[in-house]
């Protein structure tokens, strides 16, 4: 009657010897789906990161060797006027992009979730409608509105000329350029849509109830359940988006390098995004030190405006 005992002791006693074996390989079948993008990540992420860090302490025009200069690219940026004139330009016309575009497009996709989520038949099509103009190519989205906003065969000053408003030379007209590219931006905002519609979908329908029951009214029910319980979303979208917008660089390439314009951010470089500003020396200017510089002051200065935003703006749901 004992022998069973010992051989299942012996049994218990000698299965956690093979466990190291099993954890070996489960450590190495671990690091081999990793690896893809751990080397990715050092490839095209990290070694390029730390080249450009690298490169922007430096005088580069990539043809030659690049010449040590320690921070007089990151100097000569913020302090040297006459080296870089338009550098404080691009840095302005970024954030009144920013300020414009941000608002205005956030606006615009909870009105558009709030219309999607009030049909109860084809919400799909129109959510796929209005999802479209951000799937749709860059180039083709500056290529139509450069069309829309010509001043003499626009859609758009034709619409205005038919309720009795003079049209407009939109882009070229430095007091209208930024609010021109921050409508363009506010008509992509399909991606904001769906996120607040998935914000929507989440809001109990049991509190909706409540406030309707307590006689509150549509816009009622708006700023006192939807808004509050929206904020998360909000405070998601409000960061992206600034991001986004602090970057802001194809849509203003192609809508100002159109019909054999040379790219320069439009009429007294009004519509000169800093990231357009950075192109411009690293592939034009023969500058790709001081853009390089350019990227980490961007980078710096985003890290910075996040920063503030988790400090200052609310973020949970009330």
């Amino acid at each position: 009657m004992t022998a069973p005992v010992l051989e299942g002791r012996k049994e218990v006693a000698a299965r956690p010897r093979r466990r190291p074996r099993r954890r070996t390989n489960d450590r190495l079948v671990g690091w081999l789906l990793v690896t893809p993008a751990v080397a990715y990540f050092a490839v095209f992420l990290l070694y390029p990161a730390l080249s450009a860090l690298y490169y922007s302490f430096t005088d580069w025009n990539l043809r030659s060797a690049a010449s040590w200069v320690g921070l007089a690219n990151y100097s000569d940026l913020l302090f040297n006027d006459v080296k870089y004139p338009h550098f404080w330009k691009s840095v302005q016309v970024t954030l009144q992009y920013t300020l414009i575009a941000v608002p205005l497009t956030m606006v615009a996709a909870l009105v558009q979730a709030l219309l999607v989520n009030s049909i109860r038949r084809g919400a799909n099509l129109f959510r796929l409608l209005l999802f479209l103009p951000v799937v749709t190519a860059e180039a083709a989205v500056g290529a139509i509105w450069r069309w829309l906003y010509d001043p003499q065969y626009g859609l758009i000053n034709s619409v205005l000329g038919l309720v009795g408003i003079p049209g407009q030379n939109w882009l070229n007209t430095p007091e209208l350029v930024i609010p021109a590219l921050a409508f363009i931006s506010a008509w992509q905002c399909g991606i904001s849509m769906i996120i607040y519609l998935a914000g929507l979908k989440g809001i109990p329908g049991t509190i909706r109830e409540a406030a309707i029951i307590d006689g509150a009214g549509p816009w009622q029910r708006f700023w006192r359940v939807i808004v509050p319980m929206l904020r998360p979303t909000t405070f998601y979208l409000l960061v992206t988006g600034v991001i986004a917008a602090l970057q802001v660089f194809g849509l203003v390439y192609v809508i100002f390098s159109g019909s054999g314009r040379s790219v320069t951010g439009g009429p007294e470089q009004s519509g000169l995004s800093y990231v357009l500003h950075l192109y411009l020396f690293a592939f034009r200017y023969d500058a790709m030190g001081a853009a390089c510089a350019m990227s980490f002051i961007l980078l710096i200065f985003i890290m910075i405006i996040t920063a503030l935003q988790f400090r200052f703006v609310k973020q949970e749901a009330s």
